[in-house]
């Protein structure tokens, strides 16, 4: 036994404005049908039944296996026209859906499914948050209580025997199944919808449909970025050198407009770097008298806080400072867990490491401390 689908195509949708009708209208690269489509595909149902008006039977850019029904005058003539073409004997359970929700998430039609398994009805909600009026001429004529309220969504699903039997006791009418089933006497549980499950109704809606599916896009499209940062202070008189946000004990410090902590520096720049975002220098300028001595976990937070605002997380960071002196090995462990900590990521994606450049160069001379830092960023 089988899920199946039917997915109701068979309106004309002239709210949403347009020369054809609202499901036939591009977004985001496809048609509205495409993507509601695509959703219930790559949930797995099977048979899909798709309702279709009279006049669009021959529509080019249907995917071979769908079944094309022709609807009726209404949506209920419509689903009853779709429940025929399913067999009770292959068919267990039946989703409905409306092809104007294209950005169903597959979450949505996974708790449908699921709840399948223990009831005989059940449809995505979402509890009404809003306050409610009554309107007449424009003007607010009183309230509406709206405890108990839900909006409902689809795609909404039954076992199909029962619902074959509502549908054909049925006077017609009714504004979806949930309503025929309930006519039926059947018990429909209500399963957590989505904001992102609109229905797309008037012209303003494909704006931001639009934006739904492209973040869904990108969530399902991993973006992978990798960047280096690379640092260099020179010492000074002082007691102790800032790296990666511990104070190591020496008989210098690093000299600096401000902590000169090159480790953390080198990490920032590798973060800005894989952000195409530019270096530390772009976003807090040394000509800049408040940032004289300041902390660099400033600069790295808000480093980080850039790749997330920009869709990233952080995945991973490998920095190596390399002097002769201070030692770092007895210091990386405490290293590790500042960084993790103004981060916000876990001690085991950051690596602190140490070389020397065999007595060459200005560090071979202890003239001073560079520091080499890889990140990556992968899209959150």
């Amino acid at each position: 036994m089988t899920d199946a689908a039917i997915i109701v195509a068979a309106g004309r949708g002239t709210r949403a404005g347009g020369n054809t009708a609202k499901q036939w209208q591009p977004l985001a690269g496809r048609r509205v049908a495409d993507w509601a489509l695509k959703a219930i595909s790559e949930a797995g149902l099977s048979p899909i039944v798709v309702v279709l008006h009279p006049d669009d039977m021959a529509m080019d850019g249907l995917p071979k296996e769908v079944i094309r029904i022709a609807g009726g005058a209404s949506r209920d003539a419509s689903v009853r026209a779709g429940l025929a073409a399913l067999d009770p004997q292959v068919v267990r359970n039946v989703l409905i859906h409306d092809v104007a929700r294209p950005c169903v998430p597959q979450s949505v039609i996974a708790a449908v499914r699921e709840a399948l398994n223990v009831a005989e009805a059940a449809a995505p909600g979402l509890a009404v948050t809003d306050a409610l009026w009554r309107a007449e001429d424009g003007k607010v004529t009183g309230v509406q209580i709206r405890d108990g309220l839900m909006r409902a969504q689809t795609p909404q699903g039954f076992r199909l025997a029962p619902l074959l039997a509502a549908h054909a006791a049925h006077p017609g009418g009714a504004a979806d199944d949930v309503e025929v089933a309930r006519a039926a006497g059947m018990t429909v549980m209500i399963v957590p919808g989505h904001d992102s499950n609109l229905k797309i109704t008037l012209p303003d809606d494909f704006l931001r449909a639009e934006a739904i599916l492209s973040q869904q896009q990108r969530k399902n499209t991993m973006d992978i970025r990798l960047g280096n940062g690379f640092d260099v202070h020179a010492f000074e008189p002082g007691d102790g050198c800032w790296l990666c946000g511990i104070k190591v004990p020496h008989d210098k410090a690093l000299k600096g407009h401000s902590d000169a902590d090159v480790g953390m520096h080198a990490v920032t720049d590798a973060i800005y770097g894989a952000l195409a975002a530019g270096d530390i220098g772009r976003h807090f300028p040394p000509s800049d008298p408040q940032w004289k001595g300041a902390e660099s976990h400033i600069f790295l937070a808000h480093a980080v806080a850039l790749a997330r605002s920009s869709g990233y997380r952080v995945s991973n960071i490998d920095c190596t400072l390399i002097c002769e002196q201070p030692k770092v090995g007895p210091h990386a462990g405490a290293m590790q867990a500042r960084m993790a900590e103004i981060m916000g990521l876990e001690a085991d994606r950051i690596s602190i490491k140490a070389t020397t450049s065999e007595k060459l160069g200005f560090t071979g001379r202890e003239e001073g401390i560079a520091a080499i830092a890889t990140a990556t960023l992968v899209s959150a």
